[in-house]
Formats: C-alpha cells, structure tokens, sequence
C-alpha cells in the first residue's frame, strides 16, 4: 500500500511541476524568441493534448497498483451521490460553454488572425459566484464517488491540491492580463466554494491584451 501511495503521489509531483512549468508565462516567451510569434498559434491546442495524454498513466497505475476498499456506500446513498455526479457533469458541461470553448481548446487560435490576443474575458453565469467553476465541478465529481479505495483517495487529494495551486497560478496569469478590472473581480467573488450573496452583478467584458 505504501508503494502504491507514494507511485502516485510521485506521479502528481513530476504531472503537476511539468505542466506549470509549460503554463508559465517564462516558458511561452522562450519558445516565442526561438521559434518565432507563430507559437501562438498552436501552443494552447499542443499543450492540452500534451496534459491529457501524459495524464493517462495515472488510469493503468489505479488498476494495477495493490489498493483497499475504505468504503462502499450502500443504498439509497449510492443512487444519491450518482445523482451528485451526474449533476457535477451537468455544471462542469455548462462551466466549459460558458468559458469560451473554443478558445480554451486551443482551435480558436488555429484561425484567428491575432493568436497570441487572449480571450475577451466574460464574467457570466457560473463565473459571477465562483471564479473557477470548472475546478469546483470537477472536484465535485470526484468527491461524490460511492465507492473509495485507498488509491483513489490519494489521486483525489492530489487533485484538489493541484487544482487550487493551479488557480492560484492561473490568477496570478490573468491578473497580468486584465489588471485592476480582475482583481477587483476576484474581491467580490470567492475562488472554489461560492457564498449566498457574493456576486459580480455587473456584465462586464474585458479584452486581453
């Protein structure tokens, strides 16, 4: 058990270094000076594909890692925490079209004749009560599994963790970005875990820069 606690928890390490490293504004202008501005074209389209397929090896480590049962939540708390998840699905599919999708995958810049302008920044729906609803979703799905094995709660701990880090990260990004205008944003409405009445009432749209 030991061995498979600590595979995983090497495995998030190295996942979570390298892809923040990727994320980094530091990375991105070092691949523009040697490669040219076209970069900024392809690099959000390479560098999800590259967090999905070097994410894949967590899956074959969960089967075949030695792992134990915590808990099996019995009926009707099963069918209840599956209806947690598939409602968890449902926001994080309305997160995702509410965050401009296409230029979160990475295709938007494929034809776009100003690649390295960031998206217009649309604080709507989900994003006027909790500033990172795909991550609070997410989270959500995870921890709403009836069934929990040792392995299982190591991978989930690591994704909060990862989550939050990376939103700080993230912000960190979009603060250099949208300046004032997203900071005041983030004093109004609460990172992960939204709160009766901490609302952006406003429809505002900020354009990268």
């Amino acid at each position: 058990m030991l061995l498979s606690i600590l595979a995983i928890t090497l495995f998030f390490a190295i996942y979570a270094v390298v892809h923040s490293l990727l994320a980094g504004l530091l990375f991105k202008n070092w691949l523009r000076k040697r490669l040219g501005p076209g970069v900024d074209r392809w690099y959000r389209l390479a560098y999800n594909f590259f967090a999905v397929v070097t994410l894949l090896p967590l899956f074959p480590m969960l089967a075949l890692l030695p792992d134990r049962i915590l808990y099996v939540a019995p009926s009707p708390w099963r069918w209840l925490l599956a209806a947690g998840q598939l409602a968890a699905l449902a926001g994080l599919g309305m997160a995702f079209l509410q965050t401009n999708p296409w230029h979160f995958l990475g295709l938007a810049q494929l034809i776009s004749s100003h690649p390295r302008e960031g998206a217009s920044l649309e604080i709507r729906g989900l994003y006027c009560r909790v500033r990172h609803p795909l991550y609070l979703f997410s989270l959500l799905f995870l921890w709403l599994t009836p069934a929990m094995t040792v392995n299982l709660l190591v991978t989930y701990l690591a994704f909060t963790l990862y989550f939050y880090v990376g939103s700080v990260f993230e912000e960190r990004r979009l603060v250099a970005e949208f300046g004032q205008a997203y900071r005041e944003y983030q004093q109004i409405v609460p990172r992960l875990i939204p709160w009766p009445g901490r609302c952006y009432k406003l429809q505002t749209k900020m354009e990268g820069v």
